[in-house]
């Protein structure tokens, strides 16, 4: 935890991020495409929310409805994974150590541990399996391990109002359940990306080892399918690029939170999309505006 002097100011820093709603601040020229794309989305029914910030400067490249609350999907998982790699810097015990999975546990969908034959892993494989595959299971047992609660004082402890991991992962989500697995602001999300980068969320170590999980992430079906990254290793700089991202998915729902760095400059940038997903055509289109948000990066980066 923090002393409630940082917590404010990072609070302050946090709500001065991003421009006013409904703004695409100068260069206005290098998003042009973007602004009109969700725009269009906007106009049929969609809400839309944007920011990209350069990542050196911190100035505001686009904003758009950027600190409106959306459903984030997975992008919260973020949050549990900053709360595993901080107790791992702090040599607390429970941040090692080998966790078994349980019926209770169990869950479909996104992750490779549900269809392994290891019952047990470590804390830190664990956490690798959420950062490559948003692994559902994985994070449920990590949840049942550190605390739904731990994650939230952990997240206020950032300055995050916005932002939050609400739940751990189901199939179906009843009355009395969560909404959502996780909802966020987008001027929080490229906040904290940004933080990321610049070690300072928690600390250097703590920030270097969540990048590097999420380094492994193998989701590019959104922003980052404008970048002709190989979604299975891209860890390293491949013709000048570097990306970091969280994806998350769900009916509706498409959002993409990350860094990327070119050889002209580098980018912290979060998107959410709220659509109604009654058919193909809704989906890829809001597909299609996600990648022209990419292109404009790719342009913007090299």
């Amino acid at each position: 935890m923090v002393d409630g002097a940082t917590t404010r100011d990072r609070r302050s820093r946090v709500r001065s991020s991003g421009a006013p709603r409904h703004r695409s601040p100068e260069p206005a020229e290098s998003f042009s495409a973007s602004f009109t794309a969700l725009g269009e989305l906007a106009y049929e029914g969609a809400q839309v929310s944007a920011s990209v910030l350069d990542l050196d400067s911190g100035r505001s490249l686009l904003a758009i409805d950027e600190r409106i609350v959306l459903p984030t999907a997975s992008i919260g998982k973020i949050l549990l994974l900053i709360e595993v790699a901080a107790r791992i810097t702090e040599r607390d015990e429970s941040g090692y150590g080998i966790l078994d999975r349980t019926a209770r546990d169990l869950v479909g969908d996104s992750g490779l541990w549900q269809h392994l034959q290891a019952p047990s892993l470590p804390v830190a494989d664990l956490a690798t399996l959420v950062g490559a595959t948003s692994d559902n299971l994985a994070t449920n047992v990590l949840l049942r391990h550190v605390g739904l609660e731990a994650v939230r004082l952990r997240t206020e402890s950032l300055g995050l109002q916005r932002t939050a991991l609400l739940d751990l992962v189901r199939d179906s989500r009843g009355p009395d359940d969560a909404p959502q697995l996780s909802i966020g602001s987008v001027a929080e999300l490229t906040w904290l990306f940004r933080s990321l980068a610049m070690g300072s969320v928690v600390d250097t170590l703590t920030s270097s080892r969540v990048l590097g999980w999420l380094s492994l992430n193998t989701d590019l079906s959104l922003v980052a399918s404008a970048f002709g990254l190989d979604p299975l290793a891209h860890r390293g700089a491949d013709h000048g690029l570097s990306l970091v991202n969280k994806t998350g998915s769900d009916s509706g729902v498409r959002s993409e939170a990350g860094l990327l760095r070119g050889p002209r400059a580098g980018v912290a940038y979060a998107v959410s999309l709220q659509f109604h997903d009654d058919g193909m055509t809704a989906r890829l289109r809001a597909l299609d505006v996600l990648r022209t948000i990419g292109v404009d990066l790719l342009e913007y980066v090299h």
